[in-house]
């Protein structure tokens, strides 16, 4: 369980009017713990954590809570003398809710605080939402490749884990930038609502195309698209599929060894299951979400087109004085007016409207939604006369078929040294060999199962008969070599 003796109150410092200084607290302490600047051989003590919060809280505001809140706050009613004694209790709050935990020396009984797990993993993403560091998350669907072929080449267990691992983030970073965009055109609308901020919503837009799209998106969508990247990752699959046994049985003991819990029954390989579902994630991310990120992306630029075409219209209305125009003709009177438009009109003459040509006014066609029939339907036993039809058919399916290679070695062994002979020669000692001189002009096909000889196959143009066949037509079957075809 989640929410256990430990944990039962997990998430209640970030609930109080306090939440955003103790959200500040923590990135500041995952930061000097696990950042590129953290000394990873030094255990904080409690005083060194104390400095870290007060500096944490001296910087971040404090956010007052609604009169009409209904919750009440247990930390609402504390008033702190100074900043050291609320860094304090913001410790003690961490440590008595999981966040972090107390542990002694029992050599010197000195106490250090380390991040829980749990506090750990809630605190990198709050970690991550405020960083302005470089991601490179476009980079998993070749990540997902260099893994498998790494597999395909060491045969690492790890690496076709790690394979398994990025493919699933390729789906997770498709939907976060589709949210992304989502967020920015809700965020370019509400700019949009007020002509103030117009060239705000603006500067939002080209500042995304150029920090945001150029260095990622545009490369998500052509040199890293999922389409290039899908067909060289079904090789390796394949690939990995026609490998040896005794490799696959090997990798699928340590993958059972490495990820108990992908194993789903004793019958199913844990090989399979991760190469089926790399495969289906490669699939629904080419086929469903490629299309979803590009429609995002195409409903965030009509947005920004909106703005820029207001944008310039106000521009327009800047170097216009029609509003004056205006406001001149109506503090005339309606003599004076008349004679203004009229002129007006004289100058507006020579404009030529013209009506839009039906042709190019075209509706789109909805598309019709595939509707599928869910109801599973009852087993029902076969018919016992239809089983016999079908096993008789499949027997008589097998007397009558005949492999190229046993038609090759029936002639071969017809002609024994020489290297010419006719189809009404042909020996018949059993019913294999009775199909086999039936097939004998077959032949032609089997040319390339060898690089020296071929069969020569050439009509007669007379007809013969023998035991087996009342009328048919001969031919010559020569065996030569392929230089001198």
């Amino acid at each position: 369980m989640f929410f256990s003796s430990q944990r039962q109150q997990f998430f209640k410092p970030l609930t109080s009017k306090y939440r955003e200084q103790v959200v500040e607290c923590l990135r500041l302490l995952y930061e000097r713990l696990y950042s590129a600047n953290a000394d990873y051989g030094e255990s904080l003590r409690r005083e060194q954590i104390i400095e870290i919060f007060e500096e944490a809280l001296a910087r971040t505001p404090l956010i007052e809570i609604n009169s009409d809140d209904s919750v009440e706050d247990e930390a609402s009613t504390l008033r702190f003398k100074n900043v050291r004694e609320q860094a304090g209790w913001t410790l003690n709050l961490l440590i008595e809710n999981g966040w972090i935990e107390k542990q002694v020396d029992q050599v010197t009984f000195q106490s250090t605080y380390p991040f829980s797990r749990m506090g750990r993993l809630f605190t990198q993403p709050l970690v991550e939402a405020s960083s302005t560091r470089v991601r490179t998350r476009h980079r998993n669907t070749r990540n997902t490749l260099n893994a498998l072929d790494a597999f395909l080449n060491r045969g690492e267990a790890h690496d076709l884990l790690d394979a398994y691992e990025y493919s699933e983030r390729i789906i997770t970073d498709f939907t976060d930038v589709i949210a992304e965009l989502e967020d920015s055109k809700r965020e370019l609308v509400k700019e949009v609502e007020s002509q103030v901020l117009v060239q705000q919503a603006s500067e939002h837009f080209f500042d995304f195309m150029e920090k945001r799209f150029q260095p990622d998106l545009s490369i998500r969508l052509s040199a890293d698209s999922v389409e290039k990247h899908r067909d060289q990752i079904e090789q390796s699959i394949a690939k990995i599929r026609r490998k040896r046994k005794d490799f696959k049985k090997q990798a699928e003991l340590r993958l059972r060894q490495l990820a108990p819990e992908l194993i789903q029954s004793a019958e199913q390989s844990v090989l399979w299951l991760i190469l089926d579902t790399i495969e289906l994630r490669m699939s629904k991310a080419s086929d469903t979400m490629l299309p979803a990120l590009r429609k995002a992306l195409q409903n965030f630029t009509k947005r920004a087109d909106i703005i820029i075409r207001q944008i310039a219209y106000l521009g327009t209305q800047n170097q216009s004085n029609i509003l004056a125009v205006c406001d001149a003709l109506k503090n005339d009177n309606s003599v004076d007016a008349q004679e203004r438009l009229q002129q007006a009109a004289e100058i507006m003459s020579p404009i030529n409207l013209r009506l839009v040509d039906p042709q190019q006014v075209v509706i789109s066609e909805r598309k019709q939604k595939r509707s599928v029939d869910t109801i599973i339907a009852d087993e029902e036993p076969l018919d016992e006369q239809a089983l016999q039809e079908l096993m008789i058919t499949q027997m008589l399916e097998q007397a009558f078929s005949i492999r190229n290679e046993d038609l090759k070695h029936y002639i071969l062994k017809n002609m024994h040294s020489r290297k010419l002979i006719h189809t009404s020669e042909l020996a018949v000692n059993n019913a294999d060999d009775l199909l086999a001189m039936a097939h004998a002009i077959e032949l032609g096909a089997v040319n390339q199962s060898s690089s020296d000889y071929a069969f020569l196959i050439e009509p007669l143009k007379r007809t013969t008969k023998n035991t087996y066949f009342k009328q048919f037509d001969e031919f010559s079957i020569a065996l030569i070599k392929k230089d001198k075809q």
